[in-house]
């Protein structure tokens, strides 16, 4: 039994330590926000906040994130996280999502990121870009991608 402390409440999961986060949050808690990929790491379409960083939760086991807090996408918009608020709601103001498979990876890093800066602080399209380049997106929205996090920023500022 191990147990994970996810969007503020602990949760105690029956699962093998070596259960990769995404599958424990999907398949056992039901929080199916998180998409899977690759199962590599590679696009971020798993991201998740694990301590306030983002982390890829195809390849993260369960031991890793036992006692550590673990943010998912359901709470990041749920109203509750100001800077997840900010970026969700530029993410609608600028159209983002066209397929939307990765927008719940893609809002997970973009609010770590906004997260990690100086406040008041807006980032350039390079520091947007590099930030965000192990997301994937499909459908190439990477412009409006990066308008709403710039957007956000400037929100927040």
């Amino acid at each position: 039994m191990t147990t994970l402390h996810v969007n503020g409440r602990e949760q105690a999961l029956d699962v093998d330590p070596g259960t990769p986060i995404l599958w424990a949050l999907r398949d056992t808690l039901g929080l199916t926000g998180t998409k899977f990929g690759c199962g590599m790491a590679q696009c971020g379409a798993c991201t998740v906040h694990m301590d306030g960083q983002a982390v890829r939760a195809c390849v993260t086991p369960v031991s890793a994130a036992a006692g550590r807090k673990i943010t998912t996408i359901e709470s990041v918009t749920d109203g509750h996280d100001k800077v997840g608020q900010a970026v969700h709601a530029a993410w609608v103001r600028h159209d983002v999502a066209q397929c939307g498979y990765c927008q719940s990876g893609q809002i997970m890093s973009a609010t770590a990121f906004l997260k990690s800066l100086p406040k008041g602080k807006v980032p350039s399209e390079s520091e947007i870009d590099a930030a965000m380049a192990g997301n994937i997106c499909r459908c190439g929205t990477y412009a409006r991608i990066r308008a709403a996090i710039a957007d956000a920023a400037k929100a927040l500022a």
